[in-house]
This record gives structure tokens, sequence and C-alpha cells, in this order.
């Protein structure tokens, strides 16, 4: 019995079983999993359904359809029996065998003849099979189709790039006695290069119950669908995805094709077409267009789009911040309300908006102090000038701000942009107080030498300062961050940047270096130089394999702009020296030669040379944004420096298609970081690094790619499992050796600093203090209630992130629990770290009160040392305010902290001292208050990737919710009329996926309070919730991520 070799997705039946086991194990690799619970009933029902089907046409009586019916019938029958809590007795077929075509109310149906209208609107492949139309299709053409759709739809949405007035007007018929009738009409386009033509979405928007979207994100167009959805109340709806365009050619003699989708043959495509519709409509990118009122708006957008010279005035950003703005903007408020610290350094590649976001902090912060003094400090007067403009257009202030460079001369200085250079030579003869400004912004920080800007900040003390930079490494060398609490505030992120196309995109490739690293000394958290050097310039062969894949992954060695990052003055000579002599134009830039820089720096920009060598970053000599190729010929050790030197390749340009990196990788020593520069280029995800390597980075950001060559995957791999799937031993070795490596006392923090370790990769393995007393560097100890607490931390404290109750549980802490008297709301949360260490109600723990089971902790000092110290780095890497809620009784939690199932129990009095209620769904409702908790996990299914699991759950905008209840719902129960009539609190909790990436359980984000909006379907309800308070930009991106794909 033969069996064809390769990959596979059946269901293993009796047939297959047996096929199997006569292959020999020997010769063959054979690779099975098992069901995913949430992916069962597709996988099952789908095999039914085929099986069915075949048994069905093997039926060869004269009563064919009769008796296919029958055993339907009993198939449903049997379904019931099996099923006793569900009703299927609706479900079975009548015996006439009938099709339902049509239902239409005559009160309201103005033809004569049903047969007739049903054969105009009834499209030729009809609402249940899918379609491809690939331009050719004999005797069917699309433009035939989607004018029948249009007739029998009820709603239709449209999402295409542009719209041609051809494309429109052979739909005109159609589309008038469609919106004519009532039904809605909703499109959404952009001025994607000018192709739209004005007069079609003109008049469109003159349709009635019509509505309109377009883009004007001129820079960054991001919007490439043609997809047009057909929706009907009788849950038949069709879509259209494909290549064509609202145009002629597209629509009726182009060789476009285009896949027709229907809810009965493929509905989760038309489910996540819905979702992802209703995403973008709701999205602020995509602005309401309304007839008359935005027609020179859209007319300037579409010229400029179309290179004729028209400077419109809308910027990108217009007036609301993005996701990932908001993302930033609430990181530095963290630092200041959290962290007390007000000078804040925000690092962000040139391109992605530092100024913009800076506008906003402005405005947050004038919102609540009123006429702030204001000094914005750049180093040139373009700078200042865009920056004043963009300011004024945040604030809708068209005269905010003066200049104070060059011939420019304020009226007054309590509205500045101002040049370093005019300020410093007039700071002086500034009668000016040390307190004057409010608000300081220096931009570019890192181009200012330090003789320049430190007058500046020794002179003034603002309430904030804000430092802006696309690399915090100074050009004179030294380092910003010490004026601003030696941290980075914030930054942004490289794959949100690149997503949102403000920064090229890469193909990165590492390829296999024959330098073996393993015996190069390690200094002060880098290799030696010097050795670094000798093996670099001594070894000819590597200089043999450079060159050959260069030629082998640059499409023209003659004609690229690249830059070679080298480690050291003789290592970029040697190298340019070598390129040059094999005949490619190549020169080299170190601090010997700094002089040629501005001539070099042209050269490299004319393609008079190729190829420049350099050494770390020099800035500003090598600040090209045509540069199109980055090749890594040394390691780089800090995660920082490596992400400058990505950057200085990443800059969009004209006719540049992307850039490529070649990075050549060497054995290296076990001290060396592999894991976060891949996690830099990866972005947050819910698997690990090691997982996004061994699938090939599913996870990239848009447009991007990373090749590993097979022997610098296996040293890649090897690197990054040895330094994070360590085991037990292990770990007790590294913290016995610590003091060998490190000159700083051994802490968990120093520790888990020092070896780029999370506080779950070590609490995955046991305490801290345990593994402390293995190594031998702690005295053995022994306490009473160890294991309980040892799995409070790993399980429940370090995945918590309310600073309102951390900052309890360190008071308590420091107090040996000697104080308490509580007030309700402390009590409240002595409640929930009584569940969150004994995990039972007090009487199942002996306990008679809750200061017994208080009192119980404080026996056990070590161990609360170590509590102390865990809540310091927790608190420390929190990076949002949480916010409070008013709901008319004291509540212990506050809106987008993270709290685990027990503590929400307790919060909304579900969990007493005495008694723990149980709680498995996912809504819990306590009647004493009134008040029922929404747990939402985002993602369902265990696998990474479910393409038929139906995500119900999920974000329209960080302001909508959309939610399915339990199945039992429906608007006519007593608990869909709870929702509707919404007499209660609903508090909404949702987390990303059951567990994190080390396997902890992850705890819900707590969104605050849900306001019913409106409802759909039944058993189960589709309801729509409001946010009061808008949730993070995180969650908004992970849920939207889940339902739209």
């Amino acid at each position: 019995m033969s069996f064809e070799t390769g990959l596979y997705e059946q269901l293993i039946n009796k047939l297959v079983s047996n096929k199997l086991d006569t292959l020999d194990c020997q010769k063959f690799h054979i690779s099975e999993t098992l069901l995913d619970k949430e992916e069962a009933s597709q996988y099952l029902s789908l095999y039914l359904s085929e099986t069915i089907r075949f048994a069905l046409n093997e039926i060869k009586e004269k009563d064919r359809p009769l008796r296919q019916i029958e055993i339907s019938n009993k198939i449903i029958k049997l379904l019931a029996e099996e099923l006793k809590n569900i009703d299927l007795a609706d479900n079975l077929i009548e015996n006439e065998g009938r099709i339902l075509e049509a239902v239409f109310s005559k009160s309201n149906f103005p033809y004569s003849n049903l047969k007739d209208r049903l054969k105009e609107i009834t499209p030729y492949t009809r609402l249940s099979q899918s379609e491809l139309f690939t331009g050719n299709n004999t005797g069917i053409s699309l433009e035939s189709e989607i004018k029948k759709e249009i007739l029998s739809a009820d709603e239709i949405c449209w999402l295409v790039s542009f719209i041609k007035y051809s494309g429109i007007r052979i739909f005109k018929k159609e589309l008038e006695e469609f919106t004519n009738s009532g039904k809605k009409l909703k499109i959404i386009t952009t001025s994607y290069m000018g192709a739209t033509d004005a007069k079609a979405v003109e008049y469109l928007s003159s349709l009635p119950n019509t509505e309109i979207k377009v883009s004007y994100n001129v820079e960054h167009e991001r919007l490439h669908a043609k997809a047009y959805l057909f929706l009907r109340n009788s849950g038949f709806h069709t879509g259209y995805i494909g290549s064509s365009n609202l145009s002629r050619s597209a629509l009726t003699n182009g060789l476009e094709w285009n896949l027709k989708v229907t809810t009965q043959e493929i509905g989760h495509i038309i489910d996540k077409f819905q979702k992802t519709f209703e995403t973008y409509w709701l999205d602020p990118e995509f602005e309401f267009y309304e007839k008359g009122k935005d027609q020179e708006k859209l007319i300037a957008s579409l010229k400029r789009q179309s290179n004729q010279g028209v400077n419109l005035i809308t910027t990108f950003f217009d007036l609301k911040p993005y996701p990932y703005q908001e993302e930033i903007l609430s990181k530095l408020d963290s630092e200041r309300i959290i962290h007390n610290r007000n000078k804040n350094l925000l690092v962000a590649a040139t391109g992605t908006g530092k100024t913009v976001i800076s506008a906003f902090d402005f405005k947050r912060f004038k919102n609540s102090n009123p006429n702030p003094k204001f000094l914005f400090v750049a180093h040139r007067k373009e700078i200042l000038e865009q920056a004043q403009r963009t300011f004024q257009h945040v604030l809708r202030d068209s005269n905010f701000g003066e200049l104070w460079v060059g011939g420019y001369e304020p009226q007054k200085y309590d509205q500045l942009f101002a040049s370093v250079q005019t300020l410093n030579n007039r700071l002086k003869k500034l009668e000016l107080g040390d307190d004057f400004f409010d608000y300081i912004i220096v931009d570019e920080v890192h181009h200012i030498k330090a003789e320049s800007y430190r007058p500046i900040l020794k002179r003034f003390n603002p309430q904030i300062l804000l430092g802006l930079t696309a690399t915090p490494e100074r050009m004179d060398g030294g380092d910003i961050t010490g004026d601003f609490h030696n941290k980075i505030a914030a930054e942004i992120r490289l794959p949100e940047a690149l997503n949102r196309k403000l920064l090229s995109p890469f193909q990165y490739f590492a390829l296999s270096d024959s330098i073996d690293l393993t015996t190069v000394n390690w200094r002060q958290g880098k290799y030696d130089i010097n050795e670094l050097t000798k093996l670099y310039t001594e070894d000819d062969r590597r200089l043999g394999d450079i060159l050959k894949n260069c030629e082998e992954y640059l499409t023209d060695v003659n004609d690229v702009q690249a830059l070679g990052f080298c480690v050291s003055q003789e290592h970029a000579r040697y190298m340019a020296e070598n390129f040059t002599r094999v005949g490619l134009k190549a020169d080299y830039l170190v601090s010997s030669n700094s002089s040629n820089r501005d001539e070099l720096r042209n050269k490299l920009y004319k393609k008079e040379i190729n190829y420049l060598f350099v050494v770390d970053i020099f800035n500003e000599g090598v600040d090209i944004p045509e540069i199109d190729t980055v090749l890594f010929l040394r390691p780089t050790e800090s995660l920082t420096i490596f992400l400058q030197q990505l950057g200085r390749g990443l800059r969009l340009a004209e006719n540049k298609d992307c850039l490529t990196v070649l990075d050549f990788v060497g054995n290296a020593r076990p001290e060396y970081d592999f894991e976060h520069k891949f996690r830099a280029l990866i972005g947050k995800t819910h698997t690990s690094v090691i997982k996004e390597i061994e699938d090939e980075f599913p996870h990239l950001p848009l447009g991007c790619s990373i090749v590993l060559e097979r022997k610098a995957k296996e040293i890649i791999l090897k690197n990054i499992k040895e330094a994070t799937e360590f085991r037990r031993p292990q770990l007790v070795q590294k913290i016995k050796s610590f003091k060998n490596h490190s000159s700083l006392p051994l802490t968990l923090s120093n520790f888990i600093e020092f070896h780029h370790l999370r506080l779950q990769q070590i609490y995955k393995k046991g305490s801290w203090n345990r593994l402390c007393a293995e190594a031998g560097v702690i005295e053995e100890f022994s306490e009473p209630n160890e294991k309980e607490i040892a799995n409070f931390i790993s399980n429940r404290l370090i995945s918590c992130n309310s600073v309102s109750y951390l900052k309890f549980i360190k008071n308590l802490c420091q107090s040996n629990f000697s104080n308490l008297n509580f007030s309700e709301i402390e009590r409240l949360k002595a409640l929930m770290l009584h569940y969150d260490i004994w995990q039972k109600s007090g009487p199942d723990c002996n306990f008679n009160n809750l200061n017994e089971s208080l009192h119980q902790i404080s026996k056990n000092p070590r161990m609360i040392d170590e509590i102390l110290e865990v809540v310091e780095l927790l608190m420390e890497e929190i990076d949002f305010v949480e916010k409070p809620i008013q709901l008319g009784f004291e509540f212990p939690l506050k809106i987008h902290s993270r709290y685990n199932r027990n503590q929400i129990l307790v919060a909304i009095r579900r969990h007493k001292f005495k008694k723990a209620k149980p709680s498995r769904e996912g809504a819990s409702y306590e009647k004493s208050i009134n008040t029922e908790a929404l747990f939402v996990t985002l993602k369902k299914s265990d696998k990474d990737y479910s393409p038929t699991t139906m995500y119900e759950d999920y974000a329209l905008n960080k302001n909508l919710f959309h939610w399915q209840t339990q199945n039992s719902a429906s608007p006519n129960t007593p608990k869909g009329q709870a929702y509707i009539k919404s007499k209660k609190n609903v508090l909404l909790f949702v987390r990303e996926q059951a567990k994190d990436e080390y396997g902890f359980t992850m705890g819900y984000v707590f969104l605050g309070e849900a306001i019913f909006q409106k409802h759909s379907g039944e058993k189960p309800m589709n309801i729509e919730w409001k946010l009061e308070e808008a949730m993070p930009a995180y969650i908004l991106k992970e849920s939207q991520k889940l339902a739209v794909g």
C-alpha cells in the first residue's frame, strides 16, 4: 500500500492509520500532532462534510434526493440524541428537498414578476459557492456579477486604494437604485499615487445613505487592498478579494484575478473581511468625506501624490497621535508621575516623528499647566522653522511661538524656538530666572557639543526637560544620558516604525564567518579590540568570503551605497584598501582622517565611491538617506549601537527599494548576546526568539525578511539556547561565579542586568534565595512558608504591574506586617495578597482571620526580603500610569494594570476571607455590588496561528470592544436583557493569551468600565462595549491583529 511523501493536514482515520502502519520507520519520517481544542470542531466538521458528500453521491436509487434527505436527517437525529443540551429538531430537512431562493415583503416589492426580478438580481455564481474570476471567465464578467451583487445586497462595504470615474459610472444605475432604497453604502479609499478621480468620490458622496472615508496619508500610504463586501440580512454574504480597483480596465477588460468568497463555504474569511473593514472604518487615519466641503482637500492631496507641486497643509499626524505615539507619551508620563524623573530622553530614528511626539507631550502639559513658558532649542534654522509649524498644527494655534535665530528677534520670551548659538550668545544678557521656562526641549542633542548646550542646561531648571535624538551617543564622545537621569525614557521601536513605513524595510542576511571568536578575551562587556583587529586584518580568507558574499547578495557590487562597520581604524583601512585592490570603489572614514568627512560623504552620495568603511557610528559624517547596504564586519556588543548602525541605512529615499544587511557571524563567546539583537528586529511577540528563528521569522515587520545561512543559524541558536534555556544547575553555577565576572555586589537586580535575563527566566528555575543558597553564596536557611511564597513570586507577583498594589505589598513587607489597621481598600488589597500566597480561603488554610494570615507571612524574613527586591524591580519596569475608577463603592484595582483572576474576584467581592466562590466561565457576577467582570483571552487557540478559529472578542478601536456572550444568551433571556438595559456595572478584563512565552499564566489587563452600545445575533449575542478610558496601545494592537489577521 503506497503513501505519497510530502506535507499533510489529514485527520487520521482507519484507512490512513493502516497505511501508516505499512511504512518502514527506518525509511520514512512521520510527524503527527494532536487536535487543538479550539480547532477540533473545524477539522471534524470538514472531515464529516467530505465523508457525507462522498457517501450521498454513491446513492444510485431512483428516488436519490429523497434517500439522501432521509440519511441526512438520521445524522441530525443522532447528533440530537448524543447532545442532550441542544435542540436540533428544527434542523431536520423537509422531505421534498426544497431550496429557499428569496423572501420579500409584498408591501415593499414594486415588481410584477418575482421570477424575473430574481433573474435580474441573483448572481450567476450564486450565493453559496466561491469562484475565481481571472478576466477571461467564459460567459461571466466581473462587471455583470457585481451589478447583481449590488442589487441583491442589504449593505455594501468597499475597500479600494483608488477609484476611477470610469469604474463607477458603469454601476451608476445599480448604485442609485441600491442607495435610493434606503440601504447603506460604505467606501474606504485613499489618495494613493494621485490615482483616484475626485469626480468619482464627489459623485459617490452625493448618493443617499452613502458614507465615504479617505486616507490623506500621502507620505506613508499603507492601504493597497481591493475588496468588495456584500452583506445580506439573510446571512448569505459574499465578498470579492483580488487585484481590481474601481477602474474600467480592471473591472472589464484587464486580466485581473479576483476571488469570490461566500459565508456558506468560507465563512471565516468573510468574518475576517467584515472585522478588518470595521477596524479600518473606525481608524482615525481614514477621515469622513463630505460632499462639497472636502473636495478641495482631496484634489490638493491627489495633486501632491501625482507630483503636481501642491503643498498640502495637513500633516501626516493630523492632530491625533497614533497608537505607537500614545505608547511613547504614556512612557513619558510614567517617568514623571511614577518615577519622579522630569528630565527625559526620547530616542527615535530620523523621520519617525520625534518632534510631533514632543508637540503632543507639550500639549498634554499645557492642558494641566495653563500658559506655560516654553523653549525649543535646536542647532539649525530649518529644524526650528519645521518644529514651530508642527507645534502650531498640533496645538491648533497658528500664532504659537516665536523664532530666535538668524535675523529673527522675539517680542517676548515665553514661547521660543531658539538656536543654541543665539541662546549662548545672549544668555548672559537675558534677565530670566532659573525657573522662567516651564518646559524645555533640546532637539538632536547628539549634534550639539558639550560647551554649546551645557550653559543652557546649567542656567535653566524647568519643570520638564525633554531631549530628542536619533542616537544617545554624543558627537564629542560624551554620554548625554547623564543629563537625563542616566536613562532613555522612551524609544520608538524599530518594528513599529517599519510597519508604519516611516523607515525603509530591510533584508537581513546572517552569513557564516570563518573566524572563531570563542578564544578572544572578553573585557568589560566587550571583545578585546586589539585581538579582533589582529584576527580580521591577518586573515585574507575572511576577506575573500566577504567579497564573495557581496557578489552573491548584492544586485550590483558597483552600484551600491554601502557602509561597512569595522572594529578599529586599522580594520577600516584594511577593508578599504583591499576592496580598492579588487577594483571596487572604496574608502574609509576614521578619527585620523575626519577632516575629510564632508568630502567622503559627498563621494558616497554621488557614488564616486560605493563602500565607506567606518568605526562605530560617526553620525554626521555618514548620515546619507540613500545608503542601501550595511555590512556588519565585527560583532556589535551594544544593542543600542547595533540599532544606530542599522539605522544609518533605514532612512527613506527615492528609488530605494530596501536596505540590504550583510552580517558576518562567527562562533561567539557565550557572553555575546544574539537574542536581544533579533528581538529588536522582530519586535514584541508571544513566542521566544528561538521559536521565531526555528520557524523562519513569521512575525517580522511588513516588507522585511531575515535569512540565516545554515552555519550562522546553528551558531546563533546555540548561543541563544545556552544563554536562555539553561537548566537549574547551570543557573546556580552562574550565580556562584558572578563575583569572578563582575565587580558589582551580587543582587538579583545586578545579576539579571549583567546576564541580560528576565525575572521569568530566574523564577522558572526556583526562588532567588534558594538558588543562592544552592550556589553557596548565602547561608543555608529554612523558613516555614518558603514554598508558598516562592510560588507566589514566580506565578503571580512577577506578572503584576499595578503600582498601587506593589506599593501596598512593599509597605507591608517593610513594616514586617506590623501595621494591620486597614482602610476598606487596604483590607481588600490584603485579601488579594492572602489569595496570592495561600490560594484558598482563610478557613481552608486554618486561619481564623485575615491578620493571622498576614502574620504567618511575617515569619519568613528572608523570603520577605526577596519579595521586596522583586517588587523594586517590577516597579522600575512600569512604563504607564494606572488610572482610578469610580464605581460607587470601594474598589482596589486600577485601570490598565494587570491582575490575576483571584485578585479580580476579591475586588468584585466574589472571594471573601471565609469563602471563595468558584468562577470558571468568561463572566462572573456579584449581586451584592451589582457588578459583573468579563474575562477575555484574545488568543484562544494554543497554536501560533489558527486561520479558522473565530476570534469574536476584539477591539474595534481604542474605545470600542466587540465581545461575544456565552452560547445561551439571547436578547430575550434575562442574561441578554441585563446587558442591553445595562443596569449593572460591567468591568472588562483582557489578556493576550493564557500563558506567556515562559509558560507562566498571564494576568488580565483591567480596561475599566464597559458601557453597552449595541448588540446583534443571539445564542450567542455579539455586544459592542464602549470603554470610559481608551485602552493601551499594545492591547489595541494585539487585539486587532488577532481579529483581522
